[in-house]
């Protein structure tokens, strides 16, 4: 069925109730491979609740993304499952984030771009507490074969690498079952675990999910650069342009920008540093 632009960019604004303890947290950062090393005090920080620090990018996961899950079912949209791909993220953070809380999240469909034979699919939500603003995230989605239902193609917006040798690069393995865990925390899209599922999507195997990756960059920003402190990070930019396999390694590469901004890129070492993550920015204090 093809989309209908006009009635998916008129539904209502969806607003859910979320929340959160530390096992939430400690699980999602095992989904980003923390923990290795088992006995590192750095990795500690983010698995032991009595130390815990929480990435930024928890957001994305917090209540079980139901934010995504709200837009792909607004009227006029009928996307199948095997064509849905992450195509960008950014999470941008007013504070810290609590190891619990609870929060209201206001989620709605932004835009809808065409182009050709795939659509962009971008949502927009930001979330609250007690104490006021907590994170504001606008997700863009990538749907296989949706396009051509005659909306404008919109945006392609790319950042410029930088022409010099990176900063710092940090290589983080990818663990065989990582992708098995990290859906836990709420993606349970079946091309990250299924391989007959993976087939019909034209990949030989299960793929990682890109918001894994994506808390993987941010995780190697923050160890390697922040001095270990999430807390000094307040948004965050990607855009996916290439899938990785668990069991491969990720390599980032960093560039100091100055006036707190980083850029980053993420590549699959296997094979032949083929592109991850793209057009990425973290900005800090």
């Amino acid at each position: 069925m093809p989309i209908d632009a006009e009635r998916a960019l008129a539904a209502e604004p969806t607003t859910t109730r979320i929340a959160w303890d530390h096992k939430d947290v400690q699980l999602y950062h095992l989904g980003l491979g923390a923990g290795t090393p088992a006995l590192d005090p750095q990795e500690l920080r983010y698995l032991l609740e009595d130390r815990l620090h929480v990435l930024p990018t928890f957001a994305t996961v917090a209540g079980g993304r139901m934010n995504v899950t709200d837009a792909l079912s607004a009227p006029g949209l009928d996307v199948d499952l095997a064509g849905v791909l992450h195509g960008g993220q950014l999470v941008r953070v007013h504070r810290p984030l609590p190891m619990r809380g609870e929060a209201e999240q206001t989620s709605r469909i932004i835009a809808l771009h065409d182009k050709g034979k795939a659509a962009v699919l971008v949502i927009e939500s930001a979330a609250s507490d007690a104490e006021g603003p907590l994170w504001e995230q606008e997700t863009q989605l990538f749907l296989r074969g949706e396009g051509g239902f005659g909306g404008e193609r919109g945006p392609s917006e790319r950042i410029a690498e930088p022409e010099r040798e990176p900063d710092t690069v940090v290589e983080k393995p990818i663990r065989e079952d990582q992708a098995l865990l990290y859906r836990l925390s709420g993606d349970w899209n079946p091309l990250h675990a299924d391989p007959e599922f993976a087939a019909l999507a034209g990949f030989d195997r299960p793929i990682l999910h890109g918001l894994s990756s994506y808390g993987m960059a941010l995780k190697a920003v923050v160890d390697s650069v922040l001095g270990g402190d999430p807390a000094r990070v307040r948004s965050y930019r990607t855009r996916f342009a290439g899938v990785v396999f668990p069991g491969e390694t990720l390599r980032v590469r960093l560039w100091y920008l100055g006036e707190g901004r980083i850029q980053l890129t993420a590549t699959a070492v296997e094979r032949e540093d083929a592109t991850v993550l793209a057009d990425t920015v973290v900005e800090h204090t």
